[in-house]
């Protein structure tokens, strides 16, 4: 399936470049006998681009992401164009590595972001890694340079049931608990551009926090956003 997504990369066939990663995305979970439950999908106006900033807590975020919107630029590691077969993928895609040890690439990257933005939505996972525990990690203000240098809202999405699925720190896969994208009502431009860059930050991790679900061995979750989380 990569290797086919190499080829509609190269040729630059749009629909089905953008049918094959959907498919690609669904056929993961397919392969697990699961489903992305998307909830809020009519936030999402498909005349409009975002900046897209959703939690990371799993190997899987980026396909239950494309289940949503199979066309868009991801912000991301730069080991990954590296990988064999798939790093050739993401390269003829609209992949956007990131350095973040080096600087000038890392402005690179923002402005190859921006640049992008006119056409795509661009998604970003602003804890820069998967979480170790869990919980949501602190936002780093990566996506408030891109929001800066565009006029576009920006849509929080939360991914709950991945970390459970499939964490950093475990090999195996378990497919006991639930998984879905919770998407937000869009925050809107003009809302954000009176705040400051660490408001922007809280504002926008606050909204994903609240519909995170922290789930416990007897099946049951708590919401990570609410004041009775532990």
């Amino acid at each position: 399936m990569v290797l086919i997504g190499v080829l509609l990369a190269i040729v630059k066939w749009e629909m089905p470049l953008r049918f094959g990663h959907w498919f690609w995305a669904n056929s993961i979970f397919w392969l697990m006998v699961k489903k992305v439950h998307i909830i809020g999908k009519e936030n999402i106006r498909p005349d409009k681009n975002y900046i897209l900033v959703v939690n990371h807590s799993s190997i899987y975020d980026i396909p239950a992401i494309l289940t949503i919107i199979p066309r868009l630029a991801f912000i991301g590691k730069e080991y990954l164009i590296k990988i064999p077969i798939f790093g050739s993928l993401l390269s003829r895609t609209d992949y956007i590595p990131i350095d973040r040890n080096d600087y000038v690439k890392a402005r690179q990257s923002i402005s190859q972001s921006i640049e992008k933005a006119k056409s795509l939505t661009i998604a970003i996972f602003p804890e820069g890694t998967r979480t170790l525990d869990g919980r949501i990690g602190i936002f780093k203000k990566g996506f408030v340079h891109i929001f800066w240098g565009t006029s576009l809202d920006v849509l929080p999405v939360t991914l709950n049931g991945l970390y459970e699925l499939k964490p950093k720190t475990r090999f195996n896969i378990e497919r006991k608990w639930p998984v879905e994208a919770v998407i937000h009502p869009p925050i809107p431009n003009e809302d954000l551009i009176k705040m400051t860059d660490a408001e922007i930050v809280e504002k926008v991790r606050s909204v994903v926090l609240t519909s995170h679900k922290i789930y416990q061995p007897n099946g049951r979750y708590t919401l990570e956003g609410s004041k009775n989380a532990e």
